[in-house]
């Protein structure tokens, strides 16, 4: 298999992750293929190549990139770019895809047949992962969907990468969450989300 990174900017920790995403591939037998592109705006054409590429199984793009910068789609440019990763070779879960069926709670991309897993967002799969083995946070003899149920979770933090696709999962799970962020707060509770009139300390305190 072959793993594509693209690296377009001078960002110190992306360069270190994409050193570290290259050891990890080498050390797994896995080949890696880092593709540095000196102009941002050079990044969708790289992408869209990949993509099309038969001969590569994944591809990660390391950001910042744009930052917050508007694209002409409404979102920002490093969100457009992430939507653009074929689901086919998104290895960090994170595309539109993805996104979407996270929070429609649709685990399996081809449902109803069930053999193909959505993929998740790493890091906040393993703070999951952590709780399932955690005495009192799951319960692993109920179904799945219900193995949080009657928990109540506060979540600070909305961004894309972590603290919005964690607070879906752990709502996924059962539990009623609470998303908190620096201008809403909102929350997850049976699969419907519900913006409230809540304070970051009360919603902790629940």
């Amino acid at each position: 298999p072959l793993l594509v990174g693209l690296l377009a900017n001078k960002d110190p920790a992306a360069k270190k992750y994409a050193e570290w995403t290259g050891k990890a591939c080498r050390a797994d037998g896995l080949r890696y293929e880092l593709r540095v592109l000196d102009d941002p705006i050079d990044v969708e054409a790289a992408l869209m190549d990949a993509n099309d590429d038969p001969r590569v199984h994944g591809i990660i793009v390391y950001y910042p990139i744009f930052g917050q910068e508007e694209s002409f789609s409404g979102a920002s440019q490093d969100d457009y770019l992430r939507d653009s990763v074929s689901f086919k070779c998104d290895v960090e879960g994170l595309c539109h895809t993805y996104r979407t069926n996270l929070y429609r709670n649709v685990r399996y991309l081809d449902y109803p047949s069930n053999t193909e897993k959505c993929l998740l967002p790493c890091t906040a799969l393993s703070v999951v992962k952590i709780l399932e083995e955690c005495p009192g946070c799951y319960d692993m003899t109920r179904p799945l969907g219900k193995r949080n149920e009657g928990k109540t979770i506060t979540v600070i933090n909305r961004s894309e990468i972590v603290g919005r696709p964690l607070a879906a999962m752990l709502s996924n799970d059962g539990a009623d969450v609470y998303s908190v962020d620096v201008n809403s707060i909102y929350l997850f509770t049976g699969g419907r989300l519900h913006k409230v009139d809540e304070t970051p300390e009360s919603s902790v305190r629940k």
